[in-house]
């Protein structure tokens, strides 16, 4: 059964401007046209989108998982590539939560040293002293 732009988007649950665009960087195919000219996709390209979408929820980019489903494509596993990736980015996520940990809390104890204090106008030497009360050597106020 060939399905419609329409179609596959409506089956997989997507909105049919991103199914083209999938099918516009290649992660999917149409197999023919039809007399009126619309792009034809296979029942196995639902499959496809679920794929992608599964991928995508575990942080794969699309540029990734183009490069698992042609290693599947060409008879490869890519199961170790996915894995290798799956590795580095729990390692780049905790390296972001960290530094997010560290912002929260710097931010905290700015929000907490500026509740007293006054609000100011700006002068032709100060914009925010709320802000310009941070430093940045020690990431404290004062």
């Amino acid at each position: 059964m060939q399905l419609t732009i329409g179609q596959l988007a409506r089956q997989a649950q997507l909105s049919a401007d991103t199914v083209r665009y999938y099918a516009r960087i290649g992660l999917i195919t149409p197999q023919a046209r039809s007399s009126n000219g619309y792009k034809q996709f296979a029942e196995q390209d639902v499959r496809r989108l679920h794929f992608i979408r599964q991928a995508q929820h575990l942080g794969f980019t699309l540029t990734e998982i183009r490069r698992i489903l042609h290693q599947a494509g060409e008879g490869d596993s890519p199961c170790p590539q996915v894995r290798e990736i799956i590795a580095r980015r729990i390692d780049e996520t905790r390296r972001q939560v960290k530094q997010l940990v560290t912002l929260q809390k710097r931010m905290e104890d700015a929000l907490a040293h500026w509740e007293n204090l006054p609000d100011q106008r700006p002068t032709g030497h100060s914009v925010c002293h709320l802000i310009e009360s941070v430093t940045a050597d020690d990431n404290e106020c004062h």
